[in-house]
């Protein structure tokens, strides 16, 4: 194709959108407000999986010692559980230190209910910490951990817990939250690709008269479909930038509102530097490409003259 004849199909494609301005208007409000509802449930799922992953990050297994173990039985037993396929970390706890954070957990009342307790009379053993790579199969890590005092004399460890039932219940629930979240974006995505090609095919279906005439009077069908391509994808664009600018702007005050009044919630929305460019490609994209989608089939109907 010729630049010359390349650059007529532009122009002729940005004139239609003037000449026709209350339908492509209705064009654009149709994507606008389609994929502005779509961005707000990415954005809203994109929050729910970080949440959930930041819960499931924070599960981890306690590993109890014998109160009279030694250095090197603790030491021996740390390699153990180090070499197991799916340990990320493992933290050693001293008595001492596990008698200070189950101080600074109770808050106010820990000084007082703590009282009298001391180094020689500190009831809690020696522990490690120990965190996993998938949290989803802690389970399966705790069940190796205690299997290790299998074939030893001395059992060193006197317990292994990690929320048993209940990590299984939020792991569960998170999943599930997950798949409610893809379901919906999904369903809005199909939701919004009717509706953008359905006030497509109605511009288009508002001139085809002029298709027809073009048809008779020998003009290709290429030559017929390039301007409503352009003009597909020019809605899109406009559209899909204005829905992003919008949504983005809209996402970024709700960011700085929960940096300042919700982070005593523990609410942490995810940065708009990290999943902006991510919203910004999905909605601008999939507008130019709906917009073009609609035309080519919307023409295609009316090229049979």
């Amino acid at each position: 194709m010729k630049l010359s004849t390349l650059l007529r199909h532009f122009r002729e494609g940005f004139k239609n959108i003037i000449r026709n301005g209350w339908m492509s208007f209705a064009s654009i409000s149709s994507i606008f407000f389609s994929l502005f509802l779509l961005g707000v449930f990415v954005l809203l799922a994109l929050n729910i999986n970080s949440m959930a992953s930041n819960i499931e990050s924070q599960v981890q297994i306690r590993v109890y010692l014998q109160t009279d173990i030694d250095q090197q039985k603790a030491n021996q037993l740390e390699n153990k559980i180090r070499k197991l396929a799916d340990v990320s970390k493992v933290e050693f706890v001293s008595k001492e230190e596990g008698l200070e954070l189950l101080r600074k957990n109770l808050g106010q009342d820990g000084d007082e209910l703590l009282d009298g307790y001391d180094q020689e009379s500190n009831p809690l053993p020696d522990s490690f910490t120990v965190e996993v790579f998938d949290p989803q199969n802690i389970n399966v890590t705790a069940n190796q951990i205690t299997a290790l005092n299998n074939g030893d004399e001395t059992k060193p460890i006197t317990s292994v817990k990690y929320g048993q039932g209940t990590v299984e219940k939020m792991f569960k629930i998170t999943n599930a939250i997950r798949n409610i979240g893809l379901i919906v974006v999904i369903g809005l995505g199909v939701t919004a690709m009717f509706l953008i090609s359905t006030t497509i095919k109605m511009t288009i279906l508002a001139r085809r008269r002029e298709i027809g005439i073009m048809k008779l009077v020998g003009a290709t069908n290429a030559f017929i479909r390039w301007p409503f391509f352009v003009e597909g994808a020019l809605i899109g664009i406009v559209a899909s930038g204005i829905t992003t600018a919008v949504v983005l702007f809209a996402y970024s005050e709700l960011v700085h509102l929960n940096e300042a009044e919700l982070g005593l919630l523990m609410i942490k929305l995810v940065p708009v530097a990290e999943c902006g460019w991510k919203i910004a490609a999905l909605l601008i994209g999939l507008g130019t490409l709906l917009g073009v989608w609609g035309s080519v089939i919307s023409v295609r109907k009316y090229l049979k003259v």
